[in-house]
């Protein structure tokens, strides 16, 4: 909301020198936020005075183009300037060229002097052009910065204004006015008008506030005016779509007449631009009140006004000229034609006022805010007045906004109001709250005395009773957001001062905490990012293509994914089953702009959907679910596990004197994954696996000791990487993070160290070519016993002294006893029955 200075302190005190940015430090006090600053005088600079063209002569150019030569006086005569220098007639007749056309001898304009400052940065400067020295410029309003149109010169006596020579132009025009803008949170509505600024800055000041309604002689009744009927006896979201419409008349009305230039200015600042005098007058008034109002050219009505739900099928041309298909849900003011404008978002063409306008018929309504809120979301159609409507608007305010726009048509456009009038519906009940009397206190942890409590109860509008527990309180009109005590004892705080809260650290009670699952994942990411990894975030949004190649690991399987309605691009138009696509994405994108050695991780959800997606049912907006509607809604939301998936292009260190960085290999891809589960203290078995995305002969799949496969790291597909604009033997992982933290033990015991040294023995065994090592490597801890420490696979090799279709794999075996040292037959015994067990499963002989 902008709020023009000058009209703010018509209603509230003020000071004489304040600036937007003291208004706005005064309003944070009671809640709002800063915005920005509105101040025409940033961008323009005078001297910039009222001049008289006293004569053009017209000069013909060899570019085919006419220029105009003109003397202007920009003092009154008789007169000296008090500018100086080149190009300046100390007499105070100017010679300027102009290129417009639209003015003539004897009109008065815009001068921008020698040393004055246009928007953009455009300085004003006496310059020969065309064979003259031009002295100045005569202004339009776009080179002023005060409106769009460029059809000429702004002549003020077309817009009603008949000044002095030599006038200041700007302090004419209200551009000396500045304006504060604030962020008004969507349960302030009252906020979205000169009324309600003017009271909150009265609330944060301690000054004096003077309500705007309460300056409008409006009639107690109305009667016998244009008929109006609300038909809305089975109201959609439980409350008549419109419960009052009041209606006035204006005739004789002259539409053409010029809107006056303060309220062009204020209206400007304010952010809305000038079309018409009575429209502008109608915006006027929204803004000052925080009512919309709506003229009807009355001559082009047909009958009474209906207000009713659309029928299917129902169009409308709407004020910006677009036919648009209406809803059932759609409420509509409608004549004996048919749809005139969607309540509360926007009138339609067909009763647009023109200047042939003579007669005008006001409207003044209050429409349900959800209702409003629907058809503006469902048209895609926002404006000022849905903005306040769908926030709430004060239901007494209707006839006095309705009498404000007649009294500004009388004043600036002629006519005659007439004295009957329209006044239907039903005044909502008002809302009650009863507050506790030490409520407020034990809520916001103030001692707040009961002058505070009543003084801010008071403030806002609200009737305040005592009774024997507390106070009874009756909401003001303008304050739908008032519903319970708690919203009765914000108020209270703000008003009293967000300042006197006390500043209190919470103590955490004994026993809380990040819960057994926040612990394991935040362990899981900050172990990968302690091993060198680069956590990213990339969207969750992707192709159809990538769902079908990372989701699943055969090629051809069965897959499920989510499709989005309303997606970003028709390239990521569904929910992610798979990281991998995105971080591959990302990697890609890095790549392109030069950096090659990349290790990449993210731990995110994919949405992986069941045979129930959603529900169709949906409740209707104000309208509380039941807990049978809210279980068909969790049914149909899909599982959404979190994974973690990594990405590793290049080398893993960069490249110095002495140093050759190694390549990342696949082997790189299983000690993340066993990071992974040594972090959580569980053991990943490693075996042959088999995706679409990875390489054929260099997969690995992943998977817990139950046999549930966790997920798959290896290298990418070489074709994957070449259609990706990937290096080639890049290496990537991807497992269900949710799965291992579920066979992660709560507490992780450490093993005893023994002090006692280490015996290690080496074996080699040949098994056949199919036997995974990883296979041959657990029969081996299985056989070797207690003793065993550790084993690992140093080396594979197949080909000269070894037999066709079976290979060599060597182990490094480390023996251990936390009570003695061990004897090397003792090793070797461990070891023999290590073999032992090998050689029966596998038929493994040692070389």
């Amino acid at each position: 909301m902008r709020i023009p200075l000058s009209w703010l302190r018509e209603f509230a005190q003020v000071p004489a020198g304040a600036t937007a940015e003291d208004v706005m430090a005064d309003l944070v006090k009671v809640g709002f936020e800063e915005e920005a600053v509105h101040r025409p005088t940033d961008t323009l600079r005078g001297p910039i005075v009222v001049g008289q063209v006293l004569s053009i002569v017209k000069e013909p150019q060899t570019n085919g183009k006419t220029i105009n030569w003109c003397q202007v006086r920009v003092v009154p005569e008789g007169r000296q300037q008090s500018l100086t220098g080149e190009g300046i007639d100390p007499s105070g007749v100017q010679g300027i060229i102009c290129g417009a056309h639209n003015f003539g001898e004897g009109d008065k304009v815009v001068v921008t002097l020698p040393g004055a400052v246009l928007p953009g940065d455009f300085h004003i400067s006496a310059r020969k052009t065309y064979g003259h020295l031009s002295a100045g410029m005569i202004a339009s309003v776009r080179e002023l910065g005060i409106g769009e149109d460029h059809d000429g010169i702004l002549v003020l006596s077309r817009i009603g204004l008949d000044p002095e020579i030599g006038t200041d132009a700007m302090e004419l025009l209200g551009l000396y006015d500045e304006a504060a803008e604030i962020n008004v949170t969507p349960d302030r509505g009252y906020a979205f008008s000169i009324r309600g600024v003017a009271r909150e800055y009265a609330h944060a000041t301690g000054t004096t506030f003077t309500d705007p309604a309460t300056r409008v002689q409006a009639p107690a009744e109305l009667a016998g005016g244009h008929g109006v009927k609300l038909n809305d006896d089975a109201p959609i979201y439980g409350k008549p779509g419109c419960d009052r419409f009041v209606a006035r008349t204006v005739r004789g009305v002259d539409a053409t007449k010029p809107t006056p230039p303060w309220m062009v200015s204020r209206l400007r600042l304010a952010g809305i631009r000038s079309i018409s005098l009575p429209v502008d007058i109608s915006n006027y008034v929204m803004l000052e009140l925080g009512q919309p109002t709506h003229c009807y050219d009355l001559d082009k009505l047909s009958g009474d006004i209906v207000v009713r739900r659309a029928v299917a099928g129902e169009k409308i041309t709407t004020l910006d000229a677009k036919e648009r298909t209406l809803d059932v849900e759609d409420l509509l003011i409608t004549d004996g034609s048919g749809a005139i404008g969607i309540a509360g978002v926007m009138g339609g063409a067909a009763t647009e006022v023109s200047d042939s306008t003579s007669n005008v018929l006001v409207e003044a309504a209050h429409f349900d805010e959800v209702s409003i809120g629907r058809s503006r979301r469902r048209h895609k159609l926002p404006s000022e007045a849905s903005k306040r409507f769908e926030r709430g608007v004060d239901w007494q305010v209707a006839g006095i906004a309705a009498q404000r726009v007649v009294d500004l048509l009388l004043e600036l456009a002629g006519g005659t109001a007439e004295e009957a009038g329209t006044d239907v519906g039903t005044a909502p009940d008002a809302v009650t709250v009863e507050l506790p009397a030490a409520f407020a206190a034990e809520r916001i942890g103030i001692d707040f005395t009961e002058e505070q409590i009543l003084t801010s109860l008071k403030d806002l509008g609200a009737v305040v009773v005592k009774n024997d527990g507390g106070y009874t309180v009756t909401a003001p009109s303008w304050r739908n957001d008032l519903e319970t005590k708690e919203d009765l004892t914000e108020e209270i705080a703000r008003l009293v001062g967000y300042d006197q809260i006390p500043a209190t650290l919470p103590v955490a009670p004994p026993g809380r905490g990040l819960t057994r699952v926040q612990q394991q994942r935040r362990r899981l990411v900050q172990a990968l990012a302690a091993s060198g990894l680069t956590e990213v975030l990339a969207y969750p949004f992707v192709s159809k293509a990538a769902n079908d190649t990372f989701g699943v690991p055969a090629e051809g399987s069965p897959r499920k994914a989510i499709k989005l309605a309303n997606p970003i691009s028709e390239e990521h138009g569904y929910l992610r089953t798979s990281i991998l696509p995105g971080l591959i994405e990302v990697a890609k994108r890095n790549h392109s702009r030069g950096f090659r050695d990349l290790a990449l991780f993210e731990a995110g959800l994919v949405f992986l959907p069941g045979d129930t997606l959603g529900t169709a049912s949906i409740p209707p907006l104000g309208v509380k679910p039941g807990d049978e509607v809210l279980d068909g809604l969790y049914d149909g939301v899909p599982d959404q596990p979190l994974y973690l998936a990594a990405v590793l292009t290049g080398h893993d260190s960069p490249a110095a004197a002495g140093h050759t960085p190694r390549t990342w290999d696949w082997a790189d891809a299983l000690d993340i994954a066993r990071t992974a589960g040594d972090v959580l203290g569980v053991d990943i078995v490693i075996s042959q696996g088999h995706h679409q995305a990875f390489h054929p002969g260099r997969t690995a799949q992943l998977a817990l000791r139950t046999g549930e496969v966790l997920g798959y790291a290896g290298e990418l597909h070489p074709k994957l990487l070449a259609a990706h604009d990937m290096p080639a033997r890049s290496v990537a992982l991807e497992f269900d993070a949710d799965a291992l933290i579920g066979a992660a033990a709560d507490v992780i015991v450490a093993r005893h160290l023994s002090t006692y040294p280490v015996a290690s023995q080496d074996v080699a065994l040949v098994v056949p070519q199919e036997v995974p090592a990883e296979d041959v490597l657990a029969a081996l801890r299985e056989g070797a016993g207690e003793l065993l420490e550790d084993v690992a696979l140093f080396d594979v090799y197949a080909g000269k002294g070894i037999e066709e279709g079976r290979k060599s794999l060597a182990f490094s075996l480390r023996f251990r006893a936390a009570d003695r040292t061990l004897t090397a037959d003792e090793a070797s015994a461990a070891r023999e029955s290590a073999v032992a067990v090998a050689h029966e499963r596998f038929g493994a002989v040692q070389r």
